[in-house]
């Protein structure tokens, strides 16, 4: 059976280990759940030149094409470990039903089935997640789908993974911090190490989804692991 996981880009800087994530999760046959906040779409076009009209995002859109996957040595061992062909059509499974697939809901769908805790999921990531995100999820403030599916997963003690990507931390930031942490969630701050031979900023992106994807229980070699 295939794995649910919930993703939520918001306006945080980071927006590439938001796209490398769903990149892993996908070719790891994972059925994404997406959705994306305002502030995510500006800091998309800033940092990554995408232009994502909300109303529709396509895998285009999010540059999950074909050719980049089937190049890329990691996710082909990663489609492998998942029992995916390399020579499938496309990464998002559309056809094949093969590896995972990606669905996209509006940040103001409050209907979306991942609002409810009816709807089953194996844990949920907000990556890069905002200070401002941080801060409703924290204190049950939420005004939108991201809020609420974050909520979802507290109270029905589902894994919730916050990815923070903000210096220096005020205190408050700090609090807010400690506050999810204790509702459950955890705090996994976009803070790669340097001790698996790096060599690309590639591989220090890899380095933190590859935490998050151990968090998510989905088998990665991302990244030379410590021995």
């Amino acid at each position: 059976m295939k794995r649910n996981i919930v993703v939520a880009i918001t306006g945080a800087s980071g927006a590439t280990y938001a796209m490398r994530l769903l990149e892993v999760l996908l070719a790891a046959g994972c059925d994404v759940h997406l959705t994306i906040s305002a502030a995510a779409q500006s800091v998309l076009k800033q940092e990554l030149d995408l232009t994502v009209d909300l109303e529709n995002v396509t895998p285009a859109a999010l540059m999950l094409d074909t050719g980049a996957i089937l190049r890329d040595q990691k996710l082909l061992l990663l489609r492998s470990v998942a029992g995916i062909s390399s020579d499938s059509s496309n990464v998002l499974g559309m056809g094949t039903g093969e590896q995972g697939t990606l669905r996209y809901y509006h940040h103001a769908d409050h209907s979306a089935p991942i609002a409810s805790g009816s709807f089953q999921t194996d844990g949920m990531v907000v990556c890069p997640c905002s200070m401002r995100s941080l801060g409703a999820i924290a204190h049950g403030t939420g005004v939108n789908l991201i809020h609420r599916a974050a909520d979802v997963h507290l109270k029905e003690r589902r894994k919730l993974i916050l990815v923070p990507r903000e210096t220096p931390l005020s205190l408050v930031s700090i609090e807010n911090m400690r506050l999810a942490a204790q509702a459950g969630a955890v705090i996994l701050p976009a803070m790669p190490g340097f001790y698996h031979g790096v060599k690309l900023i590639s591989d220090l992106v890899d380095f933190v989804v590859s935490r998050i994807c151990d968090q998510l229980g989905v088998a990665n070699s991302l990244i030379q692991r410590w021995e």
